[in-house]
């Protein structure tokens, strides 16, 4: 780590840039690899900066320390500009596999992976880091014996669904097959 507080400054917004939680000193101190009074130091003067103090301007970001932790959040006062854009983005739609994945989840949770996977009978890997990155699913807990992670659906899958609990899916058995056709003609072998 060089001794250039510009630097320090430059590695502390690209953590924070990316973390979705506020983070204490001393977990951005060991993610940038320096001493937690430099990092003290050093966010004290990206606020400044930020909030136009020196010989920039005032940002439409700012850096502030809540619940014990440092985030980057937007100015109060662009949150209605903000929300309209938000508010005016085409919503995103889930895929075809995406939509299957979420559905084997939804009705077989808790459930992992892997099972999920022999039952679509492909590969589900980037559509469960989808759909845990749209908060749809998340991890309930990991098997004790094999260290496999279990999913569940979240409360914003119910919210988007319009429903209060994942009990009033619509039964699902009388929409598939339920293999037997064609049992009855071996019985007699």
């Amino acid at each position: 780590m060089t001794d250039d507080p510009r630097q320090l400054e430059k590695r502390l917004e690209a953590v924070l840039i990316v973390a979705d939680e506020p983070m204490g000193v001393v977990s951005l101190a060991t993610a940038v690899g320096a001493p937690v009074a430099r990092v003290r130091e050093a966010l004290a003067a990206l606020a400044a900066d930020w909030n136009g103090e020196g010989a920039g301007p005032e940002r439409g970001f700012e850096l502030r320390e809540v619940a014990g932790g440092w985030r980057v959040y937007v100015r109060e006062e662009l949150d209605p500009l903000i929300a309209e854009y938000v508010g005016s983005q085409a919503p995103t739609r889930l895929s075809q596999a995406a939509l299957e994945t979420l559905a084997v989840i939804a009705y077989k949770q808790p459930v992992t992976r892997s099972q999920v996977a022999q039952i679509r009978a492909v590969n589900v890997d980037s559509v469960v880091r989808t759909l845990l990155g749209r908060g749809l699913i998340t991890e309930t807990h990991a098997d004790a014996e094999t260290g496999a992670m279990h999913y569940g659906t979240t409360p914003l899958l119910l919210e988007k669904l319009g429903i209060n609990h994942i009990d009033e899916l619509p039964p699902i058995s009388p929409l598939l097959d339920d293999g037997a056709d064609g049992f009855d003609d071996l019985e007699g072998i």
